[in-house]
């Protein structure tokens, strides 16, 4: 874990924005604890940062969620984001290289994200997202 969970961020896309007045605002995104289970098993906490802003002012205050249905489907409990935060921004969380992808699973039927290398500026996919025939291959029924 000291030498590869610095080494990755997942990157996830914003799908949905809610705001419940004087409750919090939710950011819904297209992963969750099928990718990173941490936050749902041991409580693990993240930070967030905006692809497209990562130096920009953290003046919003949102909670990421995943789009398992499962109220423990947390990602991030209270991130530090700009304000304009929108659909369709990229949003991810580092340090997660240790167990992301070794501990990812299937679960709600949702596939597996790429891995992608990147050295130099050059990436590299070095894992497939796996497709729907993937998640179908071994069902016999």
């Amino acid at each position: 874990r000291a030498i590869v969970a610095r080494a990755a961020i997942t990157a996830y896309t914003v799908g949905t924005i809610k705001e419940i007045p004087g409750v919090r605002t939710y950011l819904a995104v297209d992963g969750g604890m099928s990718d990173n289970p941490r936050p749902v098993l041991y409580g693990s906490g993240y930070e967030a940062l905006l692809a497209r802003a990562a130096d920009a002012d953290r003046d919003g205050r949102y909670r990421i969620v995943g789009k398992h249905c499962e109220s423990g489907d947390v990602i991030v409990r209270e991130a530090a984001l700009p304000a304009d935060t929108a659909v369709g921004d990229i949003v991810c969380t580092p340090v997660t290289g240790a167990y992301g992808h070794s501990m990812g699973s299937n679960y709600n039927k949702v596939r597996r994200p790429a891995v992608v290398f990147v050295r130099d500026g050059t990436a590299r996919v070095v894992v497939e997202r796996e497709t729907y025939e993937d998640l179908l291959r071994n069902d016999v029924g």
